[in-house]
């Protein structure tokens, strides 16, 4: 009878106790997930971080002769008028597909989703890309404005206009690469014996084209980047014929000011537009190196060299600082501003050689 009694009390009792067995196991399961879960989310945002910091480091400058022998070695292509100027075309355009990173435009997922300055670092340095080739295809492949165009070139122009954020269907990496293949081919014509159609005409004429559109862009820059303390612009709508004699005409004014969030971007893709702007020029000086002496303009063109590379600056500071012009902290718009500006007005010198020197 006692045995029987204590084998129900023992029995009662693992009953009892299982039942909280059960649900202490199902706690500390969902316990341990959890926590496996949130290290994983924690291990991947810092990984992400990491990624961020290291893929918005800015591409280095490159020298550009001793980059273009080196490719023609390479190749086994002589150095020819024109191929100093491709080569450092497609290197600035590969550094967009090739950096640390690659292209970070058009990426959903982070790190790449979460960044800004480098998308806008990477166009301005598309807006140079395009700008020198639509110049390839209208002006420095033909010998005048009735001749036609060159075939390869027609098919780069529109490759390097393509949607700069399109990610799938096709990508907007696939477009500049055959863009680039695009300029490949017209290079290597352009460097063969018998050149087989493929021209690059120096002259003066084409030469002050494209510097009318840079002249374009750089003065749009150096007015967004000084819009960053906010500015008064005025209205030049005004009609000359409702000035009556002896009275000061009155103007309507503006303050323009770039958003806070938008500041930043400006600064990257003026910092973009600068590094490409640069190494173009660099090559531009090789290939037209007869025309810029005939026209005493070479200085002028290492003036405007020098200006972009000195913006080129490491930025020590974390952020894109927005202080006052002339308060206590920096404002690197401003600082960046001044550097496009000088650069500007040495291209504007650089025009006036060239048509009149």
């Amino acid at each position: 009878m006692l045995d029987w009694k204590n084998r129900t009390g023992k029995a009662e009792a693992r009953e009892r106790v299982e039942p909280r067995t059960a649900a202490t196991r199902s706690y500390f399961g969902g316990l341990f997930f959890s926590r496996a879960l949130g290290s994983l989310i924690g291990l991947y945002l810092l990984v992400c971080v990491g990624l961020g910091w290291y893929w918005s480091a800015e591409p280095d400058l490159f020298p550009v002769q001793q980059n273009a022998q080196a490719a023609a070695e390479k190749t086994g292509k002589q150095m020819v008028v024109g191929y100093t100027t491709i080569e450092t075309l497609k290197t600035v355009a590969g550094t967009l597909l090739n950096k640390p990173g690659g292209y970070i435009s058009n990426d959903r997922f982070p790190p790449g989703l979460w960044m800004d300055n480098m998308p806008s670092w990477e166009y301005g340095v598309l807006v140079q890309v395009r700008d020198l080739s639509r110049a390839l295809r209208k002006d420095f492949a033909r010998s005048q404005s009735q001749s036609t165009e060159d075939a390869d070139l027609a098919k780069a122009e529109p490759r390097f206009n393509f949607d700069n954020k399109s990610w799938i269907l096709p990508s907007s990496e696939s477009e500049f690469q055959e863009g680039i293949n695009s300029l490949t081919r017209y290079q290597n014509r352009l460097a063969s014996p018998d050149q087989q159609g493929a021209l690059f005409y120096t002259r003066a004429d084409n030469l002050n084209n494209w510097l009318g559109d840079v002249a374009t862009r750089l003065g749009s820059l150096s007015q967004r980047l000084s819009a960053s303390v906010g500015r008064v612009k005025l209205n030049s709508t005004l009609k000359t014929e409702s000035v009556l004699p002896g009275q000061v005409p009155q103007l309507d004014e503006e303050v323009v000011e770039t958003p806070w969030l938008q500041i930043d971007n400006v600064f990257y893709e003026a910092r973009g537009q600068a590094w490409a702007l640069s190494h173009l020029l660099r090559a531009i000086e090789v290939d037209f190196a007869d025309v810029l002496a005939k026209k005493n303009a070479t200085v002028s063109v290492r003036q405007i060299i020098r200006e972009l590379e000195a913006s080129q600056e490491p930025l020590w500071s974390p952020m894109v600082l927005n202080g006052s012009g002339f308060g206590m902290w920096a404002n690197h718009s401003l600082v960046m501003a001044n550097y496009i500006s000088r650069a500007n007005a040495a291209v504007i010198d650089l025009r006036q050689l060239l048509t009149q020197g």
